[in-house]
């Protein structure tokens, strides 16, 4: 046998012993680096366990963390227009189409009324796979009919925000979404009833300039970007360096602008906390 073939031989034995790793089995964390087994992460809540990192979740994920079995899901058939037949790189009737064949059913909030803890709310959970969590009409239409079914129910509501801002493809539509959702909130307050505001990575632009902030307690996620413009964009506009940790949760809270930074695993604890001693005692 000639040294060529024993060699290629060789190779071949060792190409077949070699375990090939299924894609997907490992996520890196965007904090440190680390490579993290990703069934792991089913255990902590979709944190690190090596830094505490909180990777971002979905709606589904989000709900079940927060809320008792057996919510329901409210005004779902409320979907966006293209009220301004609006047409940049993409054509916005074109990118709600395709949203739509994905599945993507709820616009950027989901409005569900159950129960956390054994106590009856009303909770609304933006969806940052659509369109960034874009405030738009059907956003702040679902957030004011949300408060309106909290005081009805005479129950506290609870809004967990993550958004890029107003969805532009709306123009000045977007923008009055502000006004309407404060508004609605302005009318929990009166009647004495809690609006909790969870902020998670990231919540900017006309969200964080309106009812993300408005809670009676505001309450974040560890290291969550918050705030309005982009850190970038107060550098060059102010043409000075930021302070570390600008526009994170806990300089926020250090500045006072967010009340407690909660980590994810203890969220419904302390949320349920809270309540308990929110919500007036039921009437007889």
């Amino acid at each position: 046998m000639s040294w060529f073939v024993k060699k290629r031989q060789q190779k071949t034995a060792v190409e077949e012993k070699t375990v090939r790793v299924p894609e997907g089995l490992w996520i890196k964390c965007e904090a440190c680096k680390e490579l993290i087994y990703r069934k792991e992460l089913v255990n902590t809540h979709n944190v690190c366990p090596k830094c505490g990192y909180h990777f971002r979740i979905g709606v589904d994920e989000r709900l079940e963390n927060l809320m008792d079995e057996g919510w329901t899901t409210l005004f779902s058939h409320l979907q966006s227009g293209d009220p301004l037949g609006f047409v940049s790189t993409k054509s916005y009737k074109d990118q709600l189409k395709k949203l739509e064949q994905a599945g993507q059913t709820e616009d950027a909030v989901v409005v569900v009324e159950g129960t956390l803890s054994g106590q009856p709310v009303v909770t609304a959970v933006m969806n940052f796979d659509f369109l960034a969590a874009s405030m738009g009409s059907v956003v702040g239409e679902k957030l004011r009919l949300g408060a309106e079914r909290a005081l009805e129910k005479q129950c506290a509501f609870i809004i967990v925000s993550c958004s890029g801002g107003a969805r532009m493809q709306e123009g000045t539509l977007s923008l009055m979404q502000m006004a309407k959702v404060s508004a609605a909130l302005a009318k929990l307050d009166k009647a004495g009833l809690p609006y909790l505001s969870l902020l998670t990575d990231p919540t900017t632009g006309g969200v964080s300039a309106s009812y993300a902030m408005l809670g009676d307690l505001n309450i974040a996620e560890p290291k969550a970007l918050i705030g309005f413009a982009g850190p970038r964009v107060i550098e060059q506009t102010i043409k000075q360096s930021l302070p570390e940790g600008f526009q994170r949760s806990e300089f926020l809270q250090t500045h006072g602008m967010v009340d407690k930074v909660v980590t994810r695993d203890h969220l419904k604890d302390f949320i349920a906390a809270c309540l308990a001693w929110m919500t007036p005692a039921p009437r007889d």
